[in-house]
């Protein structure tokens, strides 16, 4: 026993993943959009793969927002998008953008879609404030994120919801 402890603490060392997350998406908002998806840091790197399904075909916008509640059948109590260093809302990566501001991604004609981010301005349970994504919100939109208008992207309804919790 202690032996297998001892290799799947090597082992898990061994590739320098330090803490992954799986996350369910639940339906908001009279949808049936549903999805998984894993969050994995990695020396310093968080990387977010999710995959959809239900939505309506072409693009939609997914967000980091402030709390790790979907209980409001619109997606609502999750509140605003993520942004505890104050930014204007834009992409994440390009110029200014709040931390939540994840991006868009594209589903096929069956409502399928995928997608994966990496950045460094993430961390899972480190306690940084301004980079750590335990305790929030997941929002799936119905539209695309214009990365233009604040506060917001202008994206429409809140179709799919996932807290990161552990």
């Amino acid at each position: 026993m202690i032996i297998a402890i001892i290799i799947g603490c090597k082992t898990n060392s061994s590739n320098g993943v330090s803490n992954k997350l799986n996350i369910t998406f639940e339906p908001k908002s009279n949808s049936n959009v549903s999805g998984s998806g894993v969050f994995t840091e990695k020396k310093g790197q968080v990387t977010f793969t999710a995959n959809f399904k239900g939505l309506k075909p072409g693009i939609h916008a997914i967000h980091i927002h402030e709390k790790s509640d979907c209980t409001a059948a619109d997606g609502g109590s999750a509140g605003g998008h993520w942004n505890p260093t104050f930014k204007k809302h834009g992409k994440l990566g390009e110029g200014e953008a709040h931390k939540g501001d994840i991006g868009n991604f594209t589903t096929d004609k069956f409502g399928n879609g995928t997608i994966t981010i990496t950045t460094s301005e993430w961390c899972i349970g480190c306690g940084d404030e301004t980079k750590d994504i335990l305790e929030k919100g997941l929002i799936v939109h119905q539209g695309p994120d214009d990365y233009v208008t604040q506060p917001s992207g202008n994206s429409g309804a809140r179709v799919a919801c996932s807290a990161i919790i552990k």
